[in-house]
């Protein structure tokens, strides 16, 4: 089996390159060599995505069997249709990771993976979309939309698209859970957002590597919800970063308006949490009926831990720094209930 992963280096794309590998798979992986390190073991060619050459370069170097395209996000659809034009005659198959956003009812309504996506032309441009003025849908959506309407263009019924909501794991680069741990490890009075017993359905990393390695070399096609089929209790969530660290703190609940009236930035400044109510009410029945297998949670938490303790050190990312709550400002807020 040949496969090439656009990306490689770190987080998710790693993850891939390296389990196959471990399957004893030939790996090619293309990107600029500027962030993170390829696996050893893979045939690494540097090059820019957006650029035609080095896409004509990338594509005498196959055939392969597989692309999967881990690197799309940060690019408009009409680079992405750049790219599947370069090499659909170089590929069998086109894996996609996607996003939950693409749907146009998300997070306002549950979602299955027959839910309505958002449209968006392959040739877009960054500027297409709009974001709504309840946050929702969001130009990212379109972008990720028109992303996947380039693959199908080029790839038809040889294209598959992974639709994960949030992934957490050793090696996250956005900083959410991370955030949480280092927070819990600090201790004392943790501001907690109400309901407790609210279920969240993040997906490890390396489950959702397994299950693109699975489509890689399979024969489906389409669409598939990559989210946590049984998910964790936010107080779960919060006492097992509790245990793992050795944080000594209790978390103080509070209710959603209470947040909102001091100007807490939901998914960002409390990672996770998000009032919408089908943030986390994505099923993904047919990615478990298609071999989806995903871990406890309490075990992607213990083994982050582990990385962060260990100087685990991701991918400079500007991410990074939106995530987290600011001292005071908790401690103002937790004062007020």
């Amino acid at each position: 089996m040949r496969i090439l992963v656009l990306g490689g280096t770190w987080f998710l794309g790693k993850c891939i390159a390296e389990g196959a590998l471990a399957r004893g798979w030939s790996v090619t992986t293309f990107n600029r060599g500027r962030s993170g390190s390829d696996a050893a073991g893979v045939q690494a060619i540097h090059g820019d995505r957006t650029d035609r050459d080095d896409l004509a370069r990338l594509a005498r170097q196959g055939p392969w069997d597989t692309v999967i395209d881990t690197s799309s996000s940060e690019f408009a659809p009409r680079t992405v249709l750049l790219a599947t034009t370069a090499l659909r005659e170089a590929a069998r198959r086109w894996v996609h990771i996607s996003t939950v956003s693409v749907y146009a009812d998300w997070p306002h309504r549950p979602l299955t993976d027959e839910s309505p996506l958002l449209e968006a032309p392959a040739d877009a441009d960054s500027s297409f979309g709009y974001t709504g003025a309840n946050g929702s849908p969001t130009v990212y959506g379109f972008q990720k939309a028109g992303g996947e309407r380039a693959v199908v263009e080029a790839f038809g019924e040889s294209a598959v698209f992974l639709r994960p909501g949030v992934i957490l794991g050793p090696g996250e680069y956005v900083g959410r859970l991370p955030w949480w741990l280092t927070r819990a490890k600090r201790g004392g009075h943790v501001l907690a957002p109400a309901p407790s017993g609210r279920i969240v359905q993040p997906v490890d990393v390396r489950d959702v590597a397994e299950f693109a390695l699975r489509q890689a070399a399979g024969g489906a096609s389409g669409g598939y919800n990559v989210t946590h089929p049984d998910g964790i209790s936010f107080a779960d969530f919060l006492d097992e970063c509790l245990a793992v660290t050795g944080g000594v703190g209790k978390p103080v609940w509070v209710e959603p308006d209470v947040l909102t009236a001091h100007g807490v930035a939901q998914w960002t400044e409390l990672p996770l949490w998000r009032t919408h109510p089908g943030v986390w009410s994505v099923e993904s029945g047919r990615a478990v009926t298609d071999g989806l297998r995903c871990r406890p949670l309490a075990e992607t938490i213990r083994d982050t831990w582990a990385w962060l303790a260990a100087d685990g050190r991701p991918v400079d990312h500007p991410r990074w720094g939106e995530h987290g709550l600011d001292r005071e400002k908790e401690a103002r807020v937790v004062k007020s209930r």
